[in-house]
């Protein structure tokens, strides 16, 4: 048995101080994904910094309409947040289907952004994986693969982001508020925050050791008020995406003005569907177009033969999300 030291400081300073100066020390906010990987032995901490009593829990408001969610807010608060879904549908959709009630309730957003990947490989320390163990190999590449990435994959990882949110957030151009040991602060736009495994899928994020989540700015974005987040899945309870959409769509005299569109479940990070988002400016809101688009987005993608379904997944609930954002901007 490992001994796990446990610190709780109450200010954030301290709390990235005791992570910073400490390589075997995390933080600990919901810990819904670290507890869990702490008892399969993929992560080894020497201490747990818990910061839950910090002072990062607040949903505020931005000039002009935008939201400033705390990194501690909890997924449940801010999926119920008026402000949330009157204003950013899509996301209180999202946080709504991406976890249990449970979960939910003890989950924080920062601790969402960071979640590990729910590759099985991963998560089984016998198993090669080169986000656990760099260098070790991938065995997904030729292993139980249906429901890895088929976008932003290469040789060493082909593990998909597990987030719901994040997909939403990416749509969204949010940003995520940090603070680091010296006392800086730095905003990383939410796409640039998750990384493409490329050759080191080890590092997922462009954040030192001990840097600390402190928000989430998510600005206003009036189109958003008609967003929509659809998630196709296994099963209708709890269950991780098989392909995501997150979408807004301006539409004037029949053509689209201005769209936002971001997938998820197939891709390593959150994947901002730009190619699709291009093609569709200036074009008629029609089914046609939409298959065009979405065909358009999926050039790209790179299938195994237990995950080959995913491009025509994506490709069909692409088409219906588009469909149904324009069907709700008509309504309003």
């Amino acid at each position: 048995m490992r001994s796990i030291a446990y610190a709780r400081p109450t200010d954030v300073r301290g709390a990235i101080t005791a992570v910073a100066s400490d390589p075997g020390s995390s933080f600990l906010a919901g810990g819904t994904t670290e507890v869990d990987l702490l008892r399969l032995d993929v992560v080894w901490p020497n201490r747990l910094v818990d910061i839950n009593r910090l002072p990062l829990a607040g949903i505020d408001d931005l000039p002009g309409g935008g939201l400033r969610i705390g990194a501690l807010a909890r997924m449940s608060d801010v999926a119920q947040a008026p402000a949330v879904v009157d204003r950013f549908p899509m996301l209180s959709q999202a946080l709504l289907l991406g976890a249990s009630a449970q979960l939910r309730h003890m989950a924080s957003m920062g601790g969402n952004l960071m979640q590990k990947v729910r590759c099985s490989y991963f998560r089984d320390p016998g198993s090669a994986c080169n986000k656990r163990v760099p260098g070790s190999g991938c065995a997904a590449l030729e292993g139980v693969n249906r429901g890895h990435a088929i976008l932003g994959t290469s040789e060493h990882c082909i593990a998909t982001h597990p987030s719901d949110a994040a997909v939403a957030l990416v749509a969204l151009d949010a940003v995520v508020r940090t603070q680091r040991a010296d006392g800086s602060t730095r905003a990383l736009p939410v796409d640039d925050f998750f990384l493409l495994p490329g050759d080191t899928p080890h590092r997922e994020h462009p954040i030192e050791h001990g840097e600390l989540i402190t928000a989430i700015d998510v600005p206003a974005t009036p189109m958003a008020r008609r967003s929509l987040y659809l998630k196709v899945r296994d099963r209708e309870s709890y269950e991780f995406a098989l392909a995501s959409v997150a979408v807004a769509v301006d539409v004037h005299a029949g053509a689209i003005s201005e769209v936002r569109l971001a997938l998820g479940g197939v891709a390593t990070k959150p994947w901002r569907a730009r190619r699709a988002e291009g093609f569709l400016t200036g074009r008629a809101a029609e089914h046609d177009v939409f298959a065009q688009a979405a065909a358009e987005e999926l050039t790209g993608a790179r299938t195994r033969p237990l995950n080959d379904f995913k491009a025509e997944l994506a490709r069909r609930s692409m088409v219906r999300a588009l469909e149904a954002a324009v069907a709700r901007g008509d309504a309003a």
